[in-house]
């Protein structure tokens, strides 16, 4: 039950608050429409302020801690911050403004020491050991059980055991590193915003198709300026340098993403960084760990970061050899046309499209008019789920949204009953984050009688008015791997919030993503969409097999950037507590050259300078857990293919024993359960050619 006895006297908030009770609207959706960015600091500060009070009930309860009384109770206290705090998250996310901009700043410490005073709360730590002692002897179910053993854990990860002087020395940390993470995201969004190519030269732009300049000139347009904007995504490498053919304009582009946050001034984040690297490994040796990366795996799958690591080195000499030998290929074709010049990380993806081309007799421009972005949306991405798990998506345009941009969905059951919500915002913004992600506005629990209200964003090439929206085949990946997530949240049948959905480990969170990119290419699914935007045509066999044919290509440069990227985060978050403030550049250089990653032609996926997943999201010391995830994907798919492939039971079984169960057992014993045994590095070593498909050896 919701109440707001507890907010504090003297601030802003009250019934006109929109936040103040649930929302009326469909599953407690966010009222968008009545929300302005005037609201979120009282109801942050009032939701904040009425969970400590609803803590300190429990804590101040005379009564023996019970399952009860204290983890149910428990459960229950924060509805109003969460209402708030994850609207909050996705709009500075998504839409940000100058005004959350500086709010965002101004509560991080906050919300850091609001965490803390919950976890190192010394009294209701007893309260959760004491339950967890007995809890053999409770005869709670499995899911009580987990959620008995989860708090505890938590608990324990986050300090509880310290003494009160550690513990407020680590609240110190949690506040600084907080804040600096806040500053690095305000940093990277301006920095990225000003790094993008600008040029009233059309003749810069040569190779772009007429609708990419278009939506240049559009970009230009929306910034008030002169001319064309090529903005830039959140990776090293940029979209566009696969078709452009002036070399210099290649160059220039690469180097504004490369040095993004590089810059010296207001928005150079190398200080930041080094200084939230230094601070984690300081916490973790507080906690009684070696290592940041040791705290952190603690609850992971790999456990460790040397197992981490040790499945990370592996893959390290199939990928580097396959990258090497891709770039002997596109230079030996630099020569042949006689360019006379060493081949450089911002020729690669433009002479690779032109190897892929002789080899393949393919090239992307020929498949983008396949790929108009609704209709995988509804074809593609909704049909794989309709016939894996029966559910249906109606759209609706009476849900308000915080850009029109966004897309909002009812999902169904196959009975006919509503289970979610599903919002989609697609294009790429100045004020969004780069990159793609999946989220809640509300989450599922049977104790709250809540159900999924999920979001998926992405940062596709926005169109210009009137135009399709033709995206290529990484992008169509994209919206089904992000997809996979939000069946994650929307298929959550759990009775705690704190154990539902997409709360799990963050090497196998991206499981089902991972697992979910397998139907893009699934041949029933693939022939549903793939489809001529303006003829409606299926795209013809032949190029159908040819995409088949190349989808290995440039694998080795695929997987190198990645795992130097996991392997780069990993080092950052091993450092030792005595280790001195670094110098990010150098750092990261030997870093590369430590694992024999530092490859001239193939830089790593994200530079540490804009590595926003292990700064700003949750990915510290756990960026491998994508390729982690890839092996468990490509085990499952797998043991799909040897039983029947898409099918509705195979689809009910999986989302039985996986989707549905967030982290309501530990997540080993779930998968092997599922899958009838361990996963297998083979598959996924198939799948990226590093091992021959006929032997797996």
């Amino acid at each position: 039950m919701q109440s707001n006895a507890a907010v504090p006297s003297g601030t802003q908030f009250g019934p006109s608050n929109p936040f103040y009770a649930p929302s009326s609207l469909p599953l407690q959706a966010p009222p968008f429409d009545k929300i302005k960015d005037s609201d979120y600091q009282p109801a942050i500060e009032a939701g904040m302020a009425q969970q400590r009070e609803e803590v300190r009930a429990i804590v101040e309860n005379p009564q023996p801690p019970t399952f009860e009384n204290t983890l149910v109770a428990l459960e229950q206290t924060g509805q109003l911050f969460n209402r708030v705090n994850l609207v909050l998250t996705a709009v500075t996310g998504a839409n940000l403004s100058p005004e959350l901009e500086k709010l965002q700043e101004i509560e991080a410490p906050k919300l850091a020491a609001h965490k803390d005073a919950i976890l190192l709360d010394s009294k209701l730590f007893q309260r959760i050991e004491t339950i967890y002692q007995q809890r053999e002897t409770l005869k709670l179910d499995p899911e009580s059980l987990r959620l008995v053993e989860y708090y505890y854990e938590e608990f324990i990860h986050a300090g509880a055991n310290l003494s009160e002087a550690d513990k407020a020395e680590l609240k110190k940390l949690n506040e600084e590193e907080s804040t600096l993470s806040a500053a690095f995201s305000n940093k990277l969004l301006a920095a990225t915003k000003a790094a993008a190519y600008v040029t009233k030269d059309m003749s810069e732009l040569a190779g772009l198709s007429d609708a990419r300049l278009k939506g240049a000139a559009q970009a230009a347009k929306d910034r008030k300026v002169d001319g064309y904007v090529i903005p830039l995504q959140n990776t090293t490498q940029q979209p566009d340098l696969a078709s452009l053919i002036q070399r210099g304009t290649r160059q220039a582009i690469f180097e504004n993403s490369w040095n993004r946050a590089e810059r010296g001034g207001a928005n150079d984040t190398r200080e930041t960084i080094a200084r939230m690297a230094q601070l984690r490994a300081q916490k973790a040796k507080l906690l009684g760990f070696p290592s940041y990366g040791a705290w952190k795996l603690q609850d992971q799958m790999a456990k460790t970061p040397e197992a981490a690591v040790k499945f990370m080195d592996a893959l390290v000499p199939g990928a580097t050899a396959k990258a090497v030998a891709e770039g002997k290929d596109i230079q030996a074709l630099i020569d042949t046309q006689k360019g006379g010049f060493q081949l450089q990380p911002w020729d690669w993806d433009f002479y690779a499209q032109q190897v892929r081309k002789a080899k393949y007799d393919l090239d992307e421009d020929q498949i983008k008019p396949y790929f108009e972005l609704n209709n995988v949306l509804e074809n593609g991405v909704f049909y794989a789920a309709n016939q894996l798990y029966g559910i249906s998506f109606k759209e609706r345009h009476d849900i308000p949204v915080y850009h029109p941009d966004v897309r909002v969905f009812d999902v169904f059951d196959g009975d006919g009953k509503q289970i979610a919500l599903w919002y989609c915002d697609y294009f790429k913004r100045d004020n969004k984050n780069g990159g793609a992600w999946m989220d809640v506005f509300v989450n599922q629990s049977k104790l709250l009688g809540t159900l999924p209200v999920v979001y998926n964003v992405a940062n596709f090439t926005k169109p210009a008015p009137g135009q399709p929206a033709l995206i290529g085949f990484r992008d169509v990946t994209t919206m089904f791997h992000e997809f996979g997530h939000a069946l994650h949240g929307m298929f959550a049948n759990t009775m705690y919030p704190a154990l539902s959905g997409s709360q799990v480990a963050r090497d196998f969170v991206e499981f089902p993503s991972q697992f979910n990119e397998n139907w893009a290419t699934y041949p029933s699914v693939f022939s549903h969409y793939a489809k001529h935007y303006q003829t409606g045509a299926a795209m013809p066999a032949e190029l159908v097999a040819k995409v088949k044919k190349a989808s290995k290509f440039n694998g080795g440069y695929a997987l190198t950037e990645v795992v130097a990227a996991a392997e780069l985060d990993m080092q950052w978050h091993t450092l030792p507590a005595d280790a001195p403030l670094e110098k990010v550049d150098d750092f990261e250089v030997q870093a590369l050259k430590n694992k024999n990653l530092f490859l001239s032609t193939v830089p790593p996926r994200y530079r540490s300078s804009y590595f926003a997943h292990i700064w700003q999201d949750e990915y510290a010391a756990g960026y491998y857990a994508y390729l982690w995830s890839e092996m468990l994907d490509h085990t499952a798919f797998q043991w799909f293919e040897g039983h029947g492939g898409l099918t509705r039971a195979n689809g009910d079984r999986f989302r039985q024993m996986i989707l549905s169960r967030g982290n309501t057992e530990e997540l080993g014993k779930m998968y092997s359960g599922w899958a009838g045994g361990e996963p297998s590095i083979e598959p996924m070593l198939k799948f990226r050619g590093l091992v021959p498909e006929e032997t797996g050896k």
